[in-house]
């Protein structure tokens, strides 16, 4: 199964909203570090949201997607949706 990893949202940051440095700490703390903190706000989630739509070809709503504040909520959403998609 397909699945969305952390490296891949990292992509899907940088290729929507461009490279915030705290992205590159390297920590699994990461995970819980608010997008907000990491440089992200929720216009650059958006846009990853698109991206991510497009490489796993599911819809993702929006409201709901709004309101993933950190990159463990994120992931966790989106590949549950995925699964739904198999």
């Amino acid at each position: 199964m397909r699945e969305l990893t952390l490296d891949g949202l990292k992509d899907a940051l940088r290729a929507a909203a461009g490279e915030a440095e705290t992205l590159e700490d390297g920590s699994a703390d990461l995970l819980e570090v608010p997008f907000s903190d990491l440089g992200y706000d929720s216009l650059a989630v958006m846009e990853t949201t698109a991206q991510v739509e497009r490489m796993f070809g599911v819809e993702l709503p929006e409201e709901e997607t709004a309101e993933l504040k950190t990159p463990r909520e994120y992931l966790a959403f989106v590949n549950a949706r995925i699964g739904e998609t198999v």
